[in-house]
């Protein structure tokens, strides 16, 4: 099932948080509400490994991260659910652990469904752009390529294209450098 729009007043974190409890995900753009579709499992899949990734840089750089479901709330009618986000060691005091994220994550990832595919490249990057995420990485599974996209003078150029066996150099994240082909694998 694709994202949907459901309602047409503008909706606020606190409308959301008012909501029923049963299952649903749901993201305000603006205001405005969408539904998001369950992930399959290979979405999953390659999420868990983005998340082990990060993981594994963080001995050497610090900072935590998380993999959805969560909310990431940038303001009150700006709340975005991605799969992974990460803080730096100099930003992670910024989270409150019995909460929602209200800090601007310095990574987020997002790995593309059908129903996500256009608001991933789209509001939502844009949203991220807004807020300052400094880096934003897109992977698609169904070509099992990965964007490294920084922020600069507030829109993303892509950084880096990376597929097979090309080694990924994330900015945030260097020294740590790894394969491509690690963020899809099979489990």
């Amino acid at each position: 099932m694709p994202a949907m729009g459901l309602a047409h007043r503008r909706m606020s974190y606190s409308d959301l948080q008012q909501m029923p409890e049963d299952g649903r995900r749901f993201e305000l753009y603006d205001g405005e509400l969408f539904e998001m579709s369950g992930p399959i499992l290979w979405h999953q899949a390659v999420a868990n490994n983005l998340k082990r990734v990060i993981e594994e840089a963080q001995p050497a750089i610090g900072g935590m991260s998380f993999i959805a479901p969560f909310d990431v709330v940038f303001s009150e009618f700006d709340v975005v659910m991605p799969d992974v986000i990460f803080l730096t060691q100099a930003r992670r005091h910024l989270l409150d652990l019995r909460g929602p994220a209200r800090a601007v994550p310095d990574l987020a990832v997002e790995v593309l469904s059908p129903g996500t595919r256009s608001n991933d490249r789209g509001r939502k990057m844009k949203m991220f752009a807004r807020y300052g995420v400094n880096e934003y990485w897109i992977a698609d599974p169904d070509t099992s390529v990965l964007e490294i996209w920084r922020l600069e003078g507030g829109s993303y150029p892509l950084t880096q294209r990376a597929s097979g066996d090309d080694v990924v150099r994330s900015p945030l994240l260097a020294p740590f450098t790894f394969p491509t082909s690690r963020a899809f694998q099979l489990p």
